[in-house]
């Protein structure tokens, strides 16, 4: 079977290799979807994950405490943006542990490390405006977290950086809604 590369009329030579990747599918079943082409080093894409897992755990909880507490005249749509920041958060959240189990590592949801593993702080804020503001930085400091996380795997790890690209998304939307509150 010809690939479109080596078709007549194609300059390209680049062959898959199909018995070398069947051969080396067969050794190190154990490793599930982590093959020998993995090339990024795993325990600190595991704890980077990790950390992303508790950062976004203490989102959820910052944005449902504010969600309840929210008060005041303008705080029934605010209130309803924290209901669904919670939700994309923890949506965030159940993603990354995922990624985590298909590396061969496993989601730390110990809730006495959590927060120390957070990149973003749980602060309570009394006001609407501070609450707005508190959930403000935290997404500014998911937003660089991420970045950085993204620049480190660079293409070792085409999966992983593709879902902490979708979640960077998501933030920079949060932060967006956020910022708007305030203008």
């Amino acid at each position: 079977m010809q690939n479109a590369q080596n078709a007549p009329g194609h300059a390209g030579s680049f062959q898959v290799d199909v018995q070398t990747i069947r051969k080396k599918a067969r050794q190190g079943l154990e490793e599930g979807a982590v093959t020998d082409g993995y090339r990024a080093d795993r325990e600190t894409v595991l704890r980077l994950l990790n950390e992303a897992l508790a950062t976004e755990i203490v989102c959820v909880l910052r944005y449902k405490r504010h969600f309840f507490m929210a008060r005041g005249m303008n705080a029934e749509p605010v209130a309803a943006e924290f209901a669904e920041h919670a939700a994309q958060e923890q949506e965030h959240a159940d993603r990354l542990a995922e990624r985590i189990v298909q590396l061969g590592g496993a989601p730390n949801l110990n809730p006495e490390g959590i927060t120390r593993r957070s990149h973003s702080e749980y602060v309570e804020a009394g006001s609407l405006e501070d609450m707005i503001k508190e959930n403000l930085v935290a997404e500014r400091i998911a937003i660089d977290s991420y970045r950085q996380m993204v620049d480190y795997i660079g293409d070792k790890d085409p999966t992983t950086r593709r879902l902490l690209e979708e979640i960077l998304a998501v933030e920079e939307e949060h932060a967006d809604d956020l910022s708007d509150f305030l203008a």
